[in-house]
C-alpha cells in the first residue's frame, strides 16, 4: 500500500534526526474513514488521528503506528481526541499496541474525547491504556 511521499519523508526524518520536531503538515489518508499523522514533540512521538477507528481501518492503523514506532524508542502519545467512532476492532487495535509498548518497555498514553473515553471505560481498559483527557495531561504523565 502506498502511504504517500509525505509520510515516507516524515518517517525518514524521524529515523535520521531523533529528538528533533517533525511538524504535521497534513494528515495522511489511511482509509476512506481514517486519517493520521505523527510528530515528534517534547521527546515523544505524538500520533494524531481523525475519523473512525473500526473494523475497516484497524489494520491500516496498526500498520501505520507499528512502522513509526519501529523507527525509534520514544514514548508514544495516541491522540484520539478527533476520533468520531471507536468499535471493538478499534479497541482491539489499541490493546495490541498497548501490549507491544509494554513488552518494549515503552511509555505510552492514549488521549480520548468523550466518545472514545466512554467506549474504553465501558470495557474497563482506561488504566491499561493510560487514558487521559488532553495532550497536556499526557505530556505531564509521561514526564513523571
Amino acid at each position: 500500500m502506498n502511504r504517500g511521499l509525505d509520510w515516507n519523508r516524515s518517517l525518514h526524518f524521524a529515523r535520521c534526526n531523533p529528538g528533533r520536531s517533525v511538524p504535521i503538515t497534513e494528515l495522511q489518508r489511511l482509509t476512506v474513514s481514517l486519517r493520521g499523522g505523527f510528530e515528534q514533540k517534547d521527546g515523544c512521538l505524538v500520533f494524531h488521528f481523525t475519523g473512525q477507528l473500526d473494523a475497516y481501518s484497524e489494520k491500516q492503523f496498526l500498520s501505520y503506528v507499528a512502522d513509526v514506532l519501529g523507527a525509534n524508542a520514544f514514548p508514544a502519545v495516541l491522540d484520539l481526541s478527533k476520533i468520531d467512532f471507536l468499535d471493538s476492532s478499534g479497541l482491539g487495535a489499541l490493546v495490541q499496541l498497548a501490549k507491544q509498548c509494554n513488552e518494549a518497555k515503552r511509555s505510552f498514553v492514549v488521549v480520548g474525547n468523550a466518545r472514545v473515553s466512554q467506549t474504553v471505560k465501558l470495557v474497563r481498559l482506561e488504566t491499561f491504556l493510560h487514558l487521559v483527557n488532553d495532550l497536556d495531561t499526557a505530556f505531564t504523565q509521561l514526564a513523571a
